[in-house]
């Protein structure tokens, strides 16, 4: 397995010759770039007493796009040759038509460096990964005889690209990512419960192997499992909930997150568009989006358009101040890009996407939060859930939740679902928590067919009037 940097133009392509044919495809546009990609992934599955999965992927190729006014030209391939990249150039063309276009100032560059470019796949022999997950699955069936089953699972991988712009000037980076999660399943009179723990980032896999941490992993798991084994059918109604600090962040990146990303407001297909410099959430709430918070899961460098990340304002004691941009949605809408422009691989355009999004702290005790609900649910753990940009309606259900009366937590509740609207939910912040948190690196964000890592984050919070969907009478 060879560590070899990725540098396309000293081994794959003629520099000169690539940004020559870049330069025709371009002109008369208005943007675009050649990007490269190199990716190689590891995952490796310990299920049950024995190894599921051990996997190795390796992929690379270049994506080609030429941009004029609203439409984009974009063809991509998986072979990196002088010849591909020819044929590329005709399709991306068609979208120029005559030309006319004037070509976008190239993004600022930047020296910043958010996280390792170490390969963390051969950091660690992958004899060492494997009597790792072994050592845990020993630690997890240890750890209570109700532990019935258990899955650990190691991921890593590292992302090399190379972006190429018309001006001539290039940009390059390498992103390493791993994760560790642990599952744990529990049987007790019949009935079984699961829970998980995990996380990551942009990182070595070293750390995540200390035993110290890979503990307190299956230690969580267990505890969130066992908590479940107790759990009542959830309550049905409009009530007060309390959200817990980090990832239930997840609500508010699906239900406020997505629409105020730009594509969304420049069509009016969002929930805010055209709300710019008006009150759109309680007093105190402010969220940014962050790309530059180093080893995060979501940071990234540079966009895969080269415009560095930054840590962007959208929302200020409750007033919208901005959207997420790629180059092109902040062109046509007259402002400057925000290091948004995402694209899952080398084969999908760039989009305005989240990185890290995440609500800032208030000055409220979390306990007093809690005690301040006086019929409703204490929200810790999320699963899955759904959102309608157009009108910010939102779906989600619950991994851990408690049901709360006059201030005091209950019993833990199962089959809770929280259902709004995140233009609501906004106003009806009645607290924020002093307890500001991200979540432990776990988010995939996914949007037309594209999926990239996001972080989120929050503290935490009391909504009011919130529909909590349920069973129990």
């Amino acid at each position: 397995m060879t560590d070899t940097p990725f540098r396309p133009f000293e081994t794959l392509l003629d520099r000169d010759a690539a940004l020559t044919l870049l330069r025709k495809t371009l002109s008369g546009a208005d943007d675009g770039e050649l990007f490269l990609e190199r990716r190689r992934s590891e995952m490796v599955v310990f299920d049950d007493g024995r190894i599921k999965t051990a996997s190795y992927d390796a992929s690379e190729g270049f994506g080609l796009r030429a941009v004029r006014g609203e439409t984009a030209g974009y063809a991509h391939s998986t072979e990196i040759s002088e010849q591909s990249l020819k044929r590329a150039a005709e399709t991306a063309r068609l979208a120029v038509g005559g030309g006319g276009g004037t070509l976008a100032e190239a993004p600022q560059g930047t020296n910043r460096k958010l996280y390792t470019d170490d390969n963390p796949i051969t950091g660690v022999a992958f004899d060492v990964k494997l009597d790792t997950l072994r050592e845990i699955d020993a630690y997890a069936r240890a750890l209570d005889p109700r532990v019935v089953q258990v899955s650990a699972s190691m991921s890593a991988s590292l992302q090399e690209v190379e972006i190429l712009r018309p001006e001539g000037a290039s940009v390059s980076d390498a992103r390493p990512m791993v994760r560790l999660n642990v599952s744990i399943i529990v049987e007790q009179n019949g009935r079984r419960e699961s829970g998980t723990a995990g996380g990551g980032g942009r990182l070595g896999l070293t750390g995540l192997m200390d035993r110290n941490h890979w503990e307190g992993l299956a230690r969580e798991a267990l505890r969130i499992a066992v908590v479940n084994l107790s759990a009542v059918s959830a309550p049905a109604g409009v009530m007060d909930v309390a959200l817990g600090a980090g990832w239930p962040g997840i609500l508010l990146h699906e239900a406020i997150g997505h629409g105020l990303e730009g594509d969304f407001n420049r069509k009016d297909q969002s929930a805010f568009a055209g709300l710019m410099g008006q009150r759109i959430a309680a007093p105190g709430v402010t969220v940014l989006d962050d790309g530059t918070i180093p080893d995060r899961r979501g940071s990234i460098t540079v966009d895969d358009e080269g415009t560095p990340s930054a840590k962007n304002t959208l929302i200020e004691d409750g007033i919208l101040v901005g959207y997420m941009q790629d180059r092109q949605n902040a062109r046509l809408m007259g402002v400057a890009a925000t290091g948004n422009g995402r694209r899952e691989s080398y084969a999908h355009t760039p989009m305005p996407r989240m990185t890290n999004t995440y609500m800032l702290g208030g000055d409220v005790a979390p306990g007093d939060i809690v005690s301040d609900v006086k019929d409703g649910v204490y929200a810790v753990g999320f699963g899955g859930g759904q959102v309608d940009i157009t009108n910010g309606k939102f779906v989600f259900s619950c991994t851990e939740a408690y049901r709360v009366k006059n201030g005091v937590v209950g019993d833990p509740v199962k089959g809770a679902t929280l259902i709004g609207d995140g233009a609501t939910a906004l106003t009806n912040i009645r607290a924020i928590g002093d307890d500001m948190a991200l979540d432990p690196g776990m988010g995939n964000c996914g949007k037309a067919g594209q999926w990239v890592p996001v972080g989120v984050g929050q503290p935490t919070l009391l909504i009011g009037g919130l529909t909590v969907g349920g069973s129990a009478a």
